[in-house]
């Protein structure tokens, strides 16, 4: 159980984090109306809907609760889902009802296609980010990642807590000329077959696989920024289609079935079924190592170009019951001592979204004391992130490849 952190007693950061303890400033003062805030929120529940599907995710949002009920007697109860959707489905259905005060949902991990449904249509309370105190260690300057989901303006309606990097997981023990990109992933499929396979495109990181090969091979990745119409989206994804195609019979089952979600494809890894799988968290090939979940000869694998990335995101719907709770939920996943936690391998992983150039030097020490891993890759690494197309593609995308695919 990770040591909870104390700010009333504590006055300086400590630089050496484990899986096991974190040390944090003590509580620095407010203003009037964050205080406001802090006492309307005192004593409630904030109800978290959010993806169910990886444990070291919802261990850490269980401890994000330890925390806040000890700090500010805010608790935090995690509904996982399978899929982002079922949040929005509540929320429109109590707007549909009337339920305009006292709604289920009070703050949703929210991607980028339903934050544009829910904006659409007025379903998110805010604008409120730059009314977070911590919301000072933000780069909130306009067309920077903290402002644009999936190339929406955010305009103050969802808060940033975690970046997300599409990446491979290798067995390096078996997998020695790795491909550097979706055209040398068709290449190897066939000279590996039944060896690569993908998570089944309903699911987020099955979508994210075709992206991924969209933007590689599409002639031009501009027109991917833009809303898909019917002509743009068949002449920027013809060369998918013409890769998939090849790449289907070689596929593990050649491609007749595929994994629910990523962590089923990382067993698959693990029990020597294929030799590549895939995760959007660049931390993912260490976090397996360290649990045992993976082979200690996994590796991340990026593709020479670059990869997909963003920022995730927390919105609270306009219907919230606990709109305050969740403002102080939200601003303390933006705590600097909160963001380093998050970054240690031993914990989450995933990288921190603040502003380098904002936080002082200590908390700068403390992201600086983190553990490695030789499977952990550096920010170099990584190389250059690809822009998430405009929402629109997504659902284009899972519903030609059902077309195409799925009969």
């Amino acid at each position: 159980m990770t040591t909870p952190i104390n700010y009333l007693r504590s006055i300086r950061l400590m630089a050496i984090y484990s899986a096991l303890s974190i040390g944090l400033f003590s509580q620095p003062s407010y203003s009037d109306q964050w205080q406001d805030t802090l006492d309307q929120a005192a004593g409630d529940t904030v109800y978290w809907h959010a993806w169910g599907g990886d444990t070291r995710t919802n261990d850490f949002i269980s401890w994000v609760g330890e925390q806040t009920d000890s700090l500010y007697g805010v608790k935090v109860q995690q509904v996982k889902l399978s899929s982002t959707s079922e949040a929005v489905t509540q929320v429109l259905a109590e707007k549909a009802a009337g339920e305009n005060t006292k709604g289920a949902v009070d703050m949703i991990w929210i991607n980028g296609p339903n934050f544009l449904a829910m904006k659409q249509q007025n379903l998110l309370h805010g604008p409120f980010v730059k009314n977070l105190p911590n919301a000072q260690y933000l780069d909130l300057s306009i067309g920077s990642a903290a402002t644009v989901d999936f190339t929406e303006a955010v305009d103050g309606l969802e808060v940033p807590w975690r970046l997300a990097r599409f990446v491979f997981i290798v067995d390096s023990d078996r997998v020695k000329n790795s491909p550097k990109s979706m055209s040398q992933m068709l290449t190897w499929a066939q000279q590996n077959p039944g060896r690569l396979t993908h998570p089944v495109v309903s699911n987020f990181m099955g979508t994210t696989f075709l992206k991924q090969a969209l933007i590689e091979l599409t002639p031009d990745t501009s027109v991917l920024q833009q809303e898909a119409s019917k002509v743009s989206f068949e002449k920027a994804s013809a060369p998918l289609w013409e890769w998939y195609d090849a790449i289907k019979p070689y596929l593990w089952r050649e491609g007749t079935s595929f994994p629910e979600n990523e962590a089923i494809q990382q067993q698959m890894l693990s029990d020597g079924v294929v030799d590549i799988a895939m995760a959007f968290d660049p931390g993912a090939a260490a976090a397996g190592i360290a649990s045992g979940l993976l082979p200690p000869s996994a590796r991340v694998l990026v593709p020479s170009e670059g990869s997909l990335g963003n920022i995730s995101f927390v919105a609270i719907p306009y219907n919230a019951s606990h709109t305050a709770a969740a403002k102080v939920v939200a601003n303390f996943l933006l705590q600097p001592e909160t963001q380093a936690h998050m970054q240690n391998i031993d914990v989450l992983g995933s990288f921190s979204v603040l502003d380098t150039n904002k936080i002082s030097h200590q908390h700068t020490m403390a992201f600086s004391a983190l553990p490695t891993s030789e499977a952990l890759p550096t920010l170099v690494e990584l190389g250059p992130t690809l822009l998430e197309p405009h929402s629109s593609w997504t659902e284009l995308l899972k519903q030609h490849w059902s077309e195409r695919y799925s009969q």
